[in-house]
């Protein structure tokens, strides 16, 4: 989720990621990095938040037990906190990235989480052993993972067009069901995909409606609908499955 510069709130209320838990928190980054927790019954109500990333947080995660909350923040760093009931814990901070974060996911297993950057490096990160894992792709070949928003690998090769270098991909979604491989680019577009997406025969569904680039594409839990952000026309739009 993206800002506005032209928000009526305070930048310190300014969202720039969001994630929530089965157990109904909201967590809630803002431009300065701290790291809000709310209820989503209750969304005014704060249970507790967080101040370790030194910048803002694009993406945020919660694993698939509920047990962790990931953070990827534009100091570099990916941020491991603990959840126990309403409290929240540091438990570790990786600092391998040579730039900002720009997707974490996790494992089915909540065993692993992966992440990429701006420098386009995928890193690996064990939980139970809370350590960088540097063989980390040949060690989770077999893994299933709970999402994919990462915009390398080769499950998402295709998505690429002949004489792009992928700068123009801003957000990469598969649908819970594994069918489909959502992006949205520079070019105003929401794209659908096949997935997974290994070359360029893989052709999208391509779908305009933003007046700018979109930075947030997202399928609902039931595969029915999709959502996107417009980062420069600040609308969101629904899309209904056919």
């Amino acid at each position: 989720m993206t800002a506005s510069t032209t928000s009526s709130y305070p930048k310190n209320q300014m969202a720039r990621g969001i994630a929530v838990s089965k157990a109904g928190h909201v967590a809630i980054s803002n431009l300065f990095g701290k790291i809000i927790i709310r209820s989503k019954s209750d969304i005014n109500k704060k249970i507790t938040s967080m101040k370790d990333p030194e910048e803002w947080c694009e993406c945020l995660n919660y694993s698939p037990d509920g047990k962790f909350l990931a953070v990827g923040s534009h100091d570099n760093g990916v941020y491991i906190y603990s959840v126990d009931g309403d409290n929240y814990k540091l438990v570790k901070r990786f600092m391998k990235h040579s730039s900002y974060v720009t997707a974490i996911d996790w494992s089915a297993d909540s065993g692993y989480v992966r992440s990429c950057c701006g420098a386009y490096s995928k890193l690996y990160w064990n939980i139970q052993t809370l350590s960088h894992d540097p063989d980390g792709l040949k060690n989770t070949r077999d893994t299933v993972w709970d999402t994919l928003t990462m915009k390398i690998g080769y499950e998402v090769d295709g998505i690429y067009p002949s004489g792009e270098d992928g700068t123009h991909i801003n957000t990469v979604d598969r649908s819970t069901d594994g069918k489909y491989l959502l992006t949205g680019d520079d070019f105003g577009l929401l794209n659908i995909y096949r997935y997974p997406v290994f070359n360029l025969k893989h052709e999208a569904k391509s779908y305009g409606g933003h007046s700018e680039h979109v930075p947030t594409v997202q399928m609902t839990l039931d595969n029915s609908k999709v959502f996107s952000i417009g980062g420069g026309d600040n609308t969101i739009i629904q899309w209904r499955k056919k």
